[in-house]
């Protein structure tokens, strides 16, 4: 069985419920065990027998939040994120929130950590995921909402689940 984990920081729930909808989509992919986790709450067992690690963040300033930061450069290294597949989420308030950079700023850190990162780009056909997902919610924009992007996440998920099985499997 292919271990896969999905990591988060959280504020309003809206990060959460995107790594849930990851998580969809991973369990799609036959013989995936996929399990979304806070970083206050990491099962460091299952993280460690995990071959995929999708890391995920509010937009804080344009960047991962603080938290998020602090426990990738505490917690990569013990957690044997070498060698991984690694990718990358965001949620933002605003359509033009920095989501798009916080998923650049993960995948960096995830590379730093020896991960190969993960990206299905163009070669999967639509919709278009470059780099990871964002997810924007109504708590500002009240024409915007989370609900809106459930999709991305969820193929996002099951994209990934299928690479790191062709990878790993």
């Amino acid at each position: 069985m292919m271990k896969l984990a999905v990591i988060y920081d959280s504020k309003t729930g809206n990060t959460k419920q995107a790594a849930d909808w990851i998580i969809e989509g991973m369990r799609k992919v036959a013989d995936c065990e996929a399990k979304a986790f806070s970083i206050q709450s990491v099962d460091e067992e299952f993280v460690k027998e995990s071959k995929g690690i999708v890391i995920g963040s509010p937009s804080y300033a344009a960047a991962m939040t603080p938290a998020l930061h602090a426990w990738l450069l505490e917690s990569g290294r013990a957690l044997g994120f070498g060698g991984k597949l690694g990718g990358a989420f965001a949620t933002e308030q605003f359509t033009h929130g920095g989501g798009d950079i916080v998923v650049q700023d993960i995948l960096v850190n995830e590379l730093v950590s020896g991960m190969l990162c993960y990206s299905g780009g163009g070669a999967c056909g639509l919709p278009v995921i470059h780099l990871g997902p964002v997810g924007v919610n109504n708590n500002i924009e009240k024409h915007n909402g989370m609900e809106l992007y459930r999709d991305y996440f969820i193929i996002y998920g099951q994209r990934f689940a299928e690479k790191t099985t062709e990878l790993f499997g």
